[in-house]
């Protein structure tokens, strides 16, 4: 991957930081969001899928409770979070109106996602969201998290939505030119570094804490969440949120801010997962339609060609597909468990709902979360 592949990206997390969003902590900088919204919906108009993750809603907070420094008690980290979060909310919300499109607000703690069935909950909400040209704006839910299900901070947020949309590309926006080889606030001779691989472990090395002391992020927590991002193959560019029309820039390519590259497509990235790294914790019994649509088609595993389910597995494990002799032909991640898989099994999705009480995916398991083994 190299910039000049952004501008065919689908996919798109953008990322803006405390410092940046709240104007250094005064107050929310408007005249900023406005013009990333209008980038933002510049690609949205491109036909590009765009989410957004907002850091601020403490930092907005303490504006508005007139707080001169940041709280260290959780409860009042957390009240400051829950009334700079409507400030944040609602000014996102108008802005992206003016340009006639709908944004959803989606809080979420780290158990969101280290949850299977939560996870899985998560990413079929934003994904739907996106079909319906909706903007997700994602923050950490501050109000409710606790220490030991904190993210750490919105960079790790950021790389960990890319991961469960399936975005090509993370754009962190901060208050920072980029990466440098050195401090620039001591080396007046610090240079840029442009473009490096994300497994570079000199990065380790020149990337410092936060600056600003608004948020909780620093550069090494953006070069952190540059390396969770590339873990599904999502390039990740660190530049600077004052530039003009910034987001648009890094899309087209412009040579700003730092390109940390992955070392894997993003595709390849998602089926080495399933196929490598995760235990199998079930068996789905193919008929021959079925086995031969997998192979051929590419096509979705419907419950109408199971025969057979063999073992106990939850909603979001990893299941094995395979043929009527055992061999083993495809394995994914299961949208139903394993006694709901039994009542549906050679049964059209149709009667999901009359089965189950309920109908949720059409699919037992969708093609992007399967990879064929033979």
């Amino acid at each position: 991957m190299n910039r000049a592949d952004f501008v065919k990206t689908k996919r798109i997390v953008v990322k803006i930081g405390s410092s940046l969003l709240t104007n250094g902590g005064q107050g929310l900088n408007k005249p900023a969001i406005t013009s990333w919204v209008a980038q933002m919906a510049q690609l949205r108009a491109q036909g590009k899928d765009v989410v957004l993750v907002s850091s601020g809603s403490v930092a907005e907070g303490m504006s508005r409770l007139k707080l001169k420094s940041r709280p260290e008690t959780l409860h009042e980290l957390q009240a400051a979070a829950s009334v700079g979060q409507m400030g944040l909310v609602r000014n996102f919300e108008n802005k992206f109106q003016a340009h006639g499109l709908l944004t959803a607000q989606v809080l979420l703690t780290h158990d969101d996602l280290s949850d299977r069935k939560r996870y899985l909950n998560a990413r079929s909400t934003l994904l739907t969201l996106l079909e319906f040209g909706v903007v997700p704006v994602i923050n950490e839910n501050d109000a409710v998290a606790t220490d030991e299900i904190r993210f750490g901070d919105n960079d790790t947020l950021g790389a960990l939505v890319a991961n469960l949309v399936e975005a090509e590309l993370l754009i962190i926006l901060t208050d920072q030119t980029g990466l440098y080889d050195s401090d620039p606030g001591i080396n007046a001779g610090a240079k840029l570094i442009a473009c490096a691989s994300v497994n570079d472990r000199t990065l380790d090395e020149v990337a410092g804490g936060s600056r600003s002391g608004l948020g909780r992020g620093g550069m090494y927590t953006k070069v952190r969440a540059a390396r969770l991002a590339a873990r599904s193959g999502a390039g990740t560019v660190i530049v600077s949120g004052q530039l003009p029309d910034v987001i648009t820039e890094v899309v087209a390519g412009a040579e700003l801010g730092t390109f940390l590259r992955p070392d894997i497509a993003p595709m390849a990235a998602r089926k080495r997962w399933l196929a490598g790294q995760l235990q199998s914790k079930g068996r789905l019994v193919l008929d021959d339609g079925a086995v031969r649509i997998l192979q051929s088609a590419g096509k979705s595993l419907l419950a109408v060609g199971v025969k057979s389910v063999k073992g106990g597995f939850r909603r979001g494990d990893l299941v094995s597909c395979v043929d009527a002799q055992g061999v083993e032909i495809a394995r994914g991640l299961i949208n139903y468990n394993s006694e709901e898989v039994v009542k549906v099994a050679g049964k059209p999705s149709s009667q999901f709902e009359t089965l189950l009480g309920y109908a949720d995916e059409e699919e037992l398991i969708h093609r992007d979360n399967m990879v064929l083994i033979r």
